[in-house]
């Protein structure tokens, strides 16, 4: 049982996060380093598209408002061509959840949001 929990979390070692504001992609930095979790930082859409063609992370953190479109339209791409990777969706706007969440996001951060909130994310979506 070890064997597959070591398994898991080598899988789990690198994350994307799709995000334009760079205070905010320094803040996820800390937590996830903090976590033992590598990122890749992109900051819009087109990026993160052409990122996934080449890696595949076990999860990604997504920002809604992004300066070619929006995460939650992002979601919907993301789960029929890659169903495997879990999609953690933050926004400033709790009006993004409902959306957020029938597209088939994993888990809905409200910002702003604490560092118990971005762990217990992780945890959730990385189990």
């Amino acid at each position: 049982m070890r064997t597959a929990t070591m398994s898991k979390t080598k899988r789990a070692k690198k994350l994307l996060v799709v995000e334009d504001q760079g205070e905010m992609c320094l803040i996820l930095d800390l937590i996830l380093s903090e976590r033992k979790f590598e990122s890749d930082y992109v900051n819009n859409l087109l990026d993160a598209d052409e990122y996934l063609e080449t890696h595949k992370p076990p999860a990604i953190i997504l920002d809604n408002k992004l300066p070619d479109g929006f995460g939650v339209d992002f979601i919907t791409y993301v789960k029929k061509k890659y169903p495997g990777i879990k999609i953690i969706m933050i926004s400033g706007f709790g009006t993004a959840r409902d959306v957020a969440m029938e597209n088939g996001a994993d888990y809905f951060l409200e910002k702003p949001f604490s560092l118990d909130n971005v762990n217990q994310a992780l945890d959730q979506v990385l189990a």
